[in-house]
């Protein structure tokens, strides 16, 4: 096979122009797909960063909730009959709601993402949180993301200074008593942590103790969460649903990606960069086999098979297919530092999305070979004639 290469590489570099042409169609279609993977990804990895982040085995929510963005509460009474099951250790409620936060320097109110907590449990693997959680047990104290957006205000650059930070939230007097790190996501783009008492003093008028968006169930250690999963089931009234903690994000990834359209246009725009990528590259190897039919024709002429004009093409495939993969490679790595800079979503190159992408134009590329080279029937050896 290796002796057969030189002629599809010379073909492809015969004329310089058209190859430089090919290559930026498929190095194009490449950052497309590269760009439309990368941004799924954030989109999912996002919004389970803190999904991700609970120390807990099992997650009780009201079966009405959809996601993080819109759940509904429910009775913390069913919460604490989970202790009734022999290998719960202990159970937690936590409070999530969205409400305005006033930018301590512009005064612009922005809708950010409020966790209430009892600070004596320590919920959250997250940095910053657990040393900073005696903070919140005072009145109207709150813990800051410092992953939170821009828009927010510099709040972590001037807690760091040494600055007092006071602001409104929910037109409620707070002051920034830490500082953690979670992240923007796709459904909120700023996050601060309190206890139960002050979240239920920011949300006075709409919230009331005991009624929980979100359960948390640690278990005795050796205990098979999906035993107690099942237990629980059977013990609980119908009106809870019960997920694993990892089952918890993926009913959250299953939302983001099934019932809102960004899921959506996210793949739809990956199947657009094959396509285009698809017919930059059919054309190209169309006009390659129509300009070298009389050649083909003398090939065939000399006792060389379909089979062999066919290898020929395929290698031109793969040739452009590896030689276009690398320019959007490297531009997209690049692309992935600016739209990581610009969004504060956990956008980068995974090894897996590398490979996934490279396997996508190859098949691309071969795609494109199979069709064009239908032309090569026409190469009749009686046309050098």
């Amino acid at each position: 096979m290796l002796k057969k290469i030189p002629l599809a590489w010379l073909q492809l570099t015969r004329e310089k122009p058209r190859l430089l042409i090919a290559l930026s169609g498929i190095a194009f279609a490449d950052i497309l797909m590269f760009m439309q993977l990368g941004f799924r990804e954030a989109l999912f990895n996002s919004n389970v960063r803190m999904h991700d982040s609970l120390d807990a085995d099992i997650v009780l929510i009201n079966p009405q909730s959809d996601a993080l963005l819109s759940m509904e509460p429910f009775s913390q009474r069913r919460l604490y009959q989970a202790l009734g099951l022999k290998g719960v250790k202990s159970v937690h409620p936590v409070y999530l709601d969205f409400t305005s936060w006033k930018n301590p320097q512009t005064r612009k109110l922005r809708n950010i993402q409020v966790i209430g907590i009892n600070p004596k449990d320590q919920l959250f693997a997250l940095a910053g949180v657990s040393e900073k959680l005696d903070k919140v047990k005072l009145p109207d104290v709150v813990l800051f993301d410092r992953g939170s957006r821009p828009e927010f205000g510099d709040v972590t650059t001037d807690f760091n200074k040494g600055k007092v930070v006071a602001t409104e939230v929910a037109g409620r007097r707070v002051k920034v008593g830490g500082i953690f790190e979670l992240g923007a996501s796709f459904g909120a783009d700023g996050n601060i942590i309190t206890s139960d008492r002050n979240f239920l003093r920011l949300f006075a008028d709409k919230r009331q103790r005991g009624l929980i968006d979100i359960g948390l169930i640690r278990l005795e250690p050796g205990t098979d969460p999906a035993v107690i999963k099942q237990q629980l089931i059977s013990y609980l009234a119908k009106d809870i649903k019960i997920l694993t903690k990892q089952e918890y994000a993926d009913f959250e990834k299953a939302y983001w990606s099934s019932s809102t359209p960004i899921g959506f246009i996210f793949t739809l725009g990956t199947i657009i960069g094959f396509i285009v990528g698809t017919v930059i590259v059919y054309q190209i190897l169309y006009s390659e086999v129509s300009d070298h039919l009389p050649e083909y024709a003398t090939l065939k002429a000399m006792g060389y098979t379909q089979k062999y004009l066919l290898l020929v093409v395929f290698q031109e495939a793969i040739i452009l297919a590896i030689l276009g993969y690398i320019p959007g490679f490297g531009f997209a790595m690049f692309q992935y530092a600016m739209a990581k800079n610009a969004t504060l979503l956990p956008i980068a190159m995974t090894l897996e999305r590398a490979i996934t992408v490279l396997i996508l134009t190859i098949i691309m590329c071969c795609a494109s070979g199979a069709i064009a080279v239908r032309k090569l029937q026409a190469a009749d050896p009686a046309d050098i004639f």
